[in-house]
């Protein structure tokens, strides 16, 4: 997701070190999840689901800052964030703690990272250029969910292939076989999932282009309160992003083949 909240604070600079607080998050998340490993009670699926999220939601934030940065805002260069160094990205509850908790649940996985800091107004053509570094976030998950299906479909043997995938579905073959599949389908949700035009998912970019000039401060002053609807209907309507979800899991599912 990229900033709902138009211009960002710079985050920390280069060279001033991981925050204590964030660290000690992080660590008692990690801790979270080695626990529930080591204890059974969460499953290898689960596990690839998570191993799946970080990287592919870190891509999704990166891009956000380089798009803008090649549209002339260079806030995320300057807040350190155009690394492939996961720390700097890590949010504890939403990249760690949140995805372990669903996972152990049932309920499937969902997380996000930190959203890179972009300041709009410093883009050469705000309003167009904004929309592009929006919508650069689910571009890389759905060019990811892409390569990694056809990696599933051509370079897994067809005994270890699954061809039928529910919330319990154990999949065949070995581990990196399954960890290729499991990429691809994560990325798949997070493209979805972050182009539903609610604030602050990026799709919503897309709906405040077409608002009139005259609309924009006050969907400006309504945006910030909007943040937790996307969580809140996760949680409460599971059952809407299935069907948000299905027909492009159905057309994802013919690019893995037989």
């Amino acid at each position: 997701m990229s900033n709902p909240w138009g211009p960002a604070p710079q985050g920390p600079r280069r060279g001033q070190g991981v925050n204590p607080r964030a660290a000690a998050w992080i660590i008692a998340g990690v801790a979270v999840v080695v626990v529930l490993v080591r204890t059974h009670h969460i499953s290898t699926y689960s596990i690839l689901l998570i191993c799946a999220l970080i990287p592919s939601v870190i891509l999704h934030e990166i891009s956000h800052g380089v798009v803008a940065l090649a549209f002339g805002d260079d806030t995320a260069k300057r807040a350190g964030r155009l690394t492939l160094n996961p720390i700097p990205h890590i949010d504890p509850f939403g990249t760690i703690i949140l995805p372990a908790l669903l996972a152990l649940s049932g309920a499937g996985v969902i997380g996000w990272a930190k959203p890179v800091p972009v300041n709009v107004s410093r883009l050469r053509h705000p309003r167009n250029e904004g929309v592009a570094v929006s919508l650069v976030g689910p571009a890389v998950n759905i060019a990811l969910a892409v390569v990694f299906g056809l990696a599933y479909r051509f370079a897994i043997p067809l005994q270890d292939k699954l061809f039928s995938f529910g919330s319990t579905a154990v999949i065949p073959g070995p581990v990196w076989a399954q960890y290729i599949f499991v990429l691809s389908f994560i990325n798949v949700l997070l493209a979805v999932f972050n182009l539903i035009p609610l604030p602050p998912l990026d799709g919503s970019a897309v709906i405040e282009r077409l608002l009139p000039a005259s609309a924009l401060p006050g969907y400006y002053r309504i945006r910030p309160f909007t943040m937790f609807i996307p969580l809140a209907i996760v949680l409460l309507f599971p059952g809407v992003l299935q069907h948000i979800f299905n027909p492009v899991l159905n057309q994802w599912f013919k690019l893995l083949g037989p």
